[in-house]
């Protein structure tokens, strides 16, 4: 009779630490699923003002898709749930980076003729200011100075836009999931 008492005390103690590791382990997976949602909404929060910025100058995207890559790198199963929720590459998927690019191409053509067209209206103002004067040695050099002054304002733009366009085309591919 003592021993099947013992034995029935025995089993009940394993059935109650069994059972007490099973609720420990439960708490800590849910513990676990907790911590990675809070890490997602965080990443989120973290992106909104980069997706923000992006939409408003393609030039953001050159620091904020680094900045996402190694995020990504460090929280895959967190990316993997935004991307989901997201539909796409998450915070900027291939096809935004190309969208960004073309809006930067667009508004340097844009801004390409706008230039050109308010050279040619300040030199012909020059050219009707000066009359006949506009061959002399002084007019020469004040047309020539507003054409110099073209030319440096359009490289200095030209760096910038080319700078930036080559940043983009890096980040096109390198926005797809590896």
């Amino acid at each position: 009779m003592e021993r099947a008492a013992a034995f029935v005390l025995a089993a009940g103690l394993v059935a109650l630490a069994f059972w007490a590791v099973s609720r420990v382990l439960s708490v800590l997976r849910d513990a676990r699923q907790d911590a990675a949602q809070q890490r997602t909404l965080q990443l989120l929060a973290m992106f909104a003002p980069g997706i923000a910025a992006a939409a408003d100058d393609p030039r953001a995207l050159l620091c904020w898709q680094p900045l996402a890559k190694a995020a990504r790198a460090l929280f895959p199963s967190e990316f993997d749930a935004l991307d989901r929720a997201a539909g796409a590459t998450f915070p900027f998927s291939a096809d935004e980076i190309d969208a960004a690019h073309a809006r930067w191409t667009a508004a340097w053509l844009a801004w390409e003729v706008a230039h050109d067209a308010e050279y040619r209206l300040r030199g012909a103002a020059l050219e009707e200011e000066l009359g006949p004067g506009a061959g002399s040695g002084v007019g020469r050099a004040r047309l020539e100075a507003v054409a110099r002054e073209k030319i440096e304002r359009y490289q200095q733009r030209y760096e910038d836009y080319t700078r930036v366009s080559r940043g983009l085309q890096r980040l096109g591919g390198g926005a797809r999931k590896e």
